[in-house]
């Protein structure tokens, strides 16, 4: 399973438009993607908007975004990317 940890960037955390960003990404990915805030706690599934605002992460929080499967790495790369700062 890959994963990465990311400290989010945006001001306004992994809120608004960049958790819908986020989650229009994932959705184009054909395997699960879940996302964690590093210090542990529930995983929840990357794909649902709902469930990454939930997550209530804050701009300088760290999160762990997880996949697995064939091409899991590239897109692992772009959402780090769109998340904040690996």
């Amino acid at each position: 399973m890959g994963e990465r940890k990311v400290t989010v960037a945006a001001e306004v955390g992994l809120h608004a438009r960049p958790a819908a960003t986020f989650v229009q990404r994932a959705k184009k990915a054909p395997m699960d993607i879940t996302v964690t805030r590093s210090y542990g706690g529930e995983k929840v599934n990357g794909k649902s908007i709902l469930a990454i605002m939930a997550l209530d992460v804050r701009q300088g929080e760290t999160v762990v975004i997880s996949a697995e499967g064939e091409g899991s790495e590239e897109i692992l790369d772009e959402l780090a990317e769109i998340a904040g700062t690996p």
